[in-house]
């Protein structure tokens, strides 16, 4: 028996994000969606399992827990963050061979620059849920000048999908060049909070997570490296 065997029950979603399934997320979508089976049954979201139950996934059987994974994306203009097999453009064709893992997060198909990959829910979930406020930084040219007033309502905060977005850091770089730091991921979230001011994004490009900076050379467009996790420093 190994050692991973020994840990206590654990609710299902959480232990197929554990295993590098997915996210704890999409993992509760399966469940619900009749995608899951324990045991030659319908799994259901109350369900606590361990390595010794028997798991299936969209037909596939679940390994068990497996070493938790991050890698450091470089992602071009072109590739859709949703995993689909289907679609030639999706992320899915660019995984690291060997590794099951997913994005934490998006970064959407017109935007570049980086993006993790994992395959530990628990990492996923700190750096994506909302109330964690993990810092991510982007380089972002429009396509008119912008100004001083112009990122002062940035900074302050703007309409965005019925809500006010947080207040954040805003930097001019040049005439219509800015570096914003969010603690928020609202859908489209910097190309909206541009549209409120009148201006169209046409370049996005996120340089940063947290204390992960991406470094092109080191890491070109269309390339991954793997990070060691105990390298990653999230705020409290």
């Amino acid at each position: 028996m190994s050692e991973n065997s020994l840990i206590a029950p654990m609710r299902l979603a959480k232990f197929l994000s554990h295993c590098g399934v997915c996210s704890r997320r999409q993992a509760s979508r399966l469940i619900e969606l009749g995608q899951v089976q324990v045991n030659g049954r319908a799994a259901n979201h109350i369900d606590h399992v361990t390595e010794q139950d028997d798991i299936w996934v969209t037909g596939q059987k679940v390994a068990g827990l497996a070493p938790k994974l991050l890698y450091l994306y470089h992602k071009p203009v072109g590739i859709d963050c949703k995993l689909s097999e289907q679609d030639p453009s999706s992320l899915f064709h660019h995984l690291p061979k060997g590794s099951r893992v997913y994005p934490i997060g998006r970064l959407d198909k017109d935007s570049r620059g980086l993006l993790l990959l994992t395959n530990d829910g628990e990492l996923c979930h700190a750096l994506i849920h909302p109330d964690k406020h993990q810092e991510k930084e982007y380089i972002v040219k429009v396509d008119k000048p912008i100004d001083a007033a112009f990122c002062e309502t940035l900074s302050n905060g703007v309409p965005v999908d019925g809500q006010t977005t947080l207040p954040c850091t805003v930097v001019q770089i040049d005439e219509k060049t800015f570096k914003i730091v969010l603690k928020q991921g609202l859908n489209r979230q910097i190309r909206k909070m541009a549209k409120h001011c009148g201006r169209q994004v046409v370049d996005l490009y996120r340089v940063r997570i947290a204390n992960l900076i991406l470094d092109p050379k080191t890491v070109p467009e269309g390339q991954y490296c793997q990070i060691d996790i105990a390298k990653l420093v999230l705020s409290v």
